[in-house]
Parts: C-alpha cells; structure tokens; sequence
C-alpha cells in the first residue's frame, strides 16, 4: 500500500475503504472482508450509525490474526450539532467508546456549519491527549480551509472533499498543496452518474490496461497524490478496487481524463442556500 505523509509527520495509506449507506446489518461483515483482503484506511462517521458495527468488523479482524491495531488506520467523524466544544469531547469519546478503540487515527469536522472553532479546539486538545492522531475537516471550500489555517494554531492535516472525474478539483488541490493540507477524495466514482462506469473514455483507457473503469478513476486520483476512498459489499469489487497499484496511467491518459472535468458537483454545493437549510433540517431530525 501506498502512503502520503502528512503535515504532522503521519503517514496515512493512499487508499481506503469507507462504510458510507451501507446498512449496520451488513457494516461488521463487509469491514471484516475489508481488511482481510488487505484496506488498512477504514472511514465511518457518527452520522452513518455504524461505528459499533464497524468496530467489531475491526475487532473480528484483529482477534482472528489478519491485523494489528497498529496496522490499521481509522477515521470517524463529528456531524453539526456536535460542534460545539463540550459536546465535541463528548462526541470523540463516544466515537471511541462505539469503536471499541482506545485512539482513532483521524478525526474529522464532517460539514462547515456549526461552531466550528469550538469543535476545533476539542479536536486539538484531543490530538494532545493521544485520542486522535490526526485531525482534519471535510466539505470545506479552499477559501474556508485558507481562514480556518491561518486563524487556529494547528492546521488541519486533511480536508475530505468530493472529487471524481466530473468534478476533478484541480485548482483546489493547489490551494491545498500551498496550505499544507492533505486532500482526500470521497465519492470518486459519483455513485455511477452520468453513466460514470460506461463512460467510452474510461473505458477505452481501462482497456488498455486491461483494467476495469473503477481501477482506472482509483489509480488517477493515486497519481494525483490523493488519498481516496471506495466502497463495496461485495468482496470481489473489494479487491478489485485495491489492485490498483500494478500499472500507471500515462501523461495522455491523465489529460484524456481531465477532459471529462465539468467543474461542479455530481451532487450538491455546500454553499447554496438549499443545501444549508437541508442540512440544518438534518440536524435538527436528527436530534428529535
């Protein structure tokens, strides 16, 4: 496995597996099946409501010899109306109480609403404390990520954002990179839309590595030096995802692909004033 070192000096694997809808029922098992094809990033949050499920896929793992916990490197995340700075310790303590983990690997504010610096300061008291290794944000603009670094003492060491073929973030990643800021890419294959997984472009570059479209969206991303992360429940797409790292994807293809970039999202933009109030009305069912 590949790995990126981050501005604290961590080394995190390039490439992981996150448990994003994928029912509780079926978390454990498919964690499980996860590592011991051989993921090493494992990505939850509090707001999916599978952490306790993903903490025993990772404790069957460990009891039955496929891993150390030191060979693993998990994440979990902190939704909006846990910002707050109290509620923020509470929530990481909770993380790692459904986890079954004495520490977490990455720890991440998972939307920009909220009291944000609060949860900031709790994240790096935390960091202090050994609960949390690394600390980050998620679905911040670079301009957000920009004043988040330059008004907190310890900047963040990742931003989780979306990027895919349709939506390929090049101008963020610079930002970014002048920033010291990790990227890591959720949702690389959109989900499928717009036909992602027919896309002729794709497809013809897949084969000429004899590679599937999947493997081919993966290894751009590993070139571009992001982490990234895939899901599946079904163990042969599991491992076809990490059999990503036996070929390398040429200068012409990496251009043919940045053709496809349409500049937007595949899904919503955290900016606009539907998606805010869809979001605030989340939260608030969420704590009824």
């Amino acid at each position: 496995m590949q790995m990126v070192t981050l501005n604290n000096g961590v080394q995190m694997p390039q490439l992981g597996f996150g448990v994003y809808q994928i029912p509780a029922e079926e978390t454990a098992e498919s964690v499980y099946q996860a590592i011991k094809i051989g993921y090493r990033l494992l990505d939850t949050a509090i707001i999916y409501g599978n952490e306790t499920e993903t903490g025993l896929g990772i404790q069957r793992a460990i009891a039955e010899g496929f891993v150390t916990r030191e060979d693993l490197f998990i994440t979990s995340k902190l939704f909006i109306m846990e910002t707050p700075e109290m509620k923020a310790h509470q929530a990481i303590d909770l993380s790692l109480e459904k986890l079954g983990l004495d520490y977490l690997d990455l720890y991440l504010i998972h939307q920009p609403y909220g009291d944000v610096y609060g949860a900031w300061r709790a994240l790096t008291a935390a960091q202090k404390e050994g609960k949390l290794r690394v600390i980050g944000v998620s679905n911040f603009s670079s301009a957000k990520m920009i004043e988040f670094v330059s008004l907190n003492e310890v900047k963040p060491q990742i931003n989780q954002i979306e990027v895919n073929p349709w939506h390929q973030r090049v101008i963020d990643q610079e930002w970014h990179k002048k920033y010291g800021v990790q990227i890591e890419a959720w949702a690389p294959f959109a989900e499928g839309r717009q036909e992602l997984f027919h896309n002729p472009v794709l497809a013809e570059i897949g084969a000429r590595h004899q590679k599937s479209v999947g493997q081919v969206v993966l290894r751009w991303l590993i070139q571009r030096r992001l982490v990234v992360l895939a899901k599946s429940v079904h163990p042969e797409r599991m491992a076809e995802n990490l059999a990503v790292f036996d070929f390398e994807l040429t200068s012409k293809e990496m251009t043919e692909i940045a053709s496809l970039d349409q500049k937007g999202s595949a899904f919503f933009d955290h900016d606009t004033p539907e998606q805010v109030e869809w979001f605030m009305k989340r939260m608030l069912d969420t704590q009824k």
